[in-house]
């Protein structure tokens, strides 16, 4: 989830209807993706009144809620009903963002027209591996990118390091995958989760930074993947006009993330960046 943080903004929250919550073990027999992320008993599924109660205790003022990357389709719109539901009962607090699959050319399109016309400002969480779709072809993507450039839909999908430690739900979008993506869609504003599997250590080459202007890397999971330095190395890299704050909640409390970027040494100016400027700017309506 997407959190704007007091005045603060919160990215990348999944919430899932009562229905799917009581039956885990039957939704992770029809997707892969939820069975990947939800089968073990101790992951949380948690719903929208769980979520507003964890924006007022960490001074949470806006987040953006999203799917998971449902393989299923009938799936995704069941997700998408229920944000949809869910931003309507807090619109002041909630913004939404469609799940879909992209190999899905028939019904996607559609479900992401569906979702814009009640509200929803961007599409994700799109999760390559197990939604079984190749995010580096172009075929495969641009109907749903050229909907997204029309309607001025922020893109986010996860992203996979191609080092390091396993976890669920991992995959292999690594930053080669991500910036064949980008340079597909350079109009297109992208959101990378989990700092794009390392893609702004790339920046450093001449041809990537020049790719990235368009592209955002949100800080979901951070705690679990990097250390705290890692804020101050990011903004180095691809500025902290490109940063956006994101707890992966229920995973994670955003509280430790706001409080690792707090203690770190960005200035004032910047930490405002990630915490809530970056975001609102990407939501705002543009003309």
């Amino acid at each position: 989830m997407l959190e704007i943080a007091a005045p603060n903004f919160a990215r990348r929250i999944g919430i899932f209807p009562n229905e799917i919550a009581q039956n885990r073990e039957k939704f992770c027999a029809i997707d892969s993706t939820f069975k990947e992320l939800n089968s073990n008993p101790k992951s949380k599924i948690l719903g929208v009144e769980e979520l507003i109660k964890s924006m007022d205790i960490n001074q949470i003022n806006k987040s953006v809620v999203m799917g998971i990357g449902w393989e299923d389709s009938k799936l995704a719109q069941f997700s998408n009903d229920y944000i949809l539901e869910s931003i309507n009962r807090f619109p002041e607090r909630l913004v939404g963002f469609c799940s879909i699959n992209p190999k899905d050319h028939i019904n996607s399109p559609k479900e992401i027209e569906r979702c814009v016309m009640k509200g929803m400002r961007g599409i994700g969480e799109l999760h390559p591996d197990y939604q079984k779709f190749n995010i580096a072809d172009k075929k495969t993507m641009a109907p749903i990118m050229e909907i997204a450039l029309t309607h001025n839909l922020i893109t986010t999908t996860h992203s996979s390091e191609p080092v390091g430690h396993k976890y669920s739900g991992k995959g292999m979008t690594f930053p080669e995958k991500l910036w064949k993506f980008i340079l597909n869609f350079p109009d297109n504003p992208i959101v990378c989760a989990h700092w794009g599997g390392g893609l702004p250590f790339y920046s450093l080459m001449p041809e990537v930074e020049k790719s990235l202007k368009n592209v955002y890397f949100d800080t979901a999971a951070s705690p679990l993947l990097y250390s705290n330095k890692i804020f101050e190395t990011g903004s180095s890299l691809v500025t902290s006009k490109h940063i956006l704050l994101g707890s992966d909640w229920p995973l994670l409390n955003p509280q430790k993330l706001i409080t690792e970027l707090n203690d770190s040494n960005l200035k004032k100016s910047q930490k405002n960046e990630i915490l809530f400027e970056n975001a609102l700017s990407l939501i705002s309506p543009k003309s």
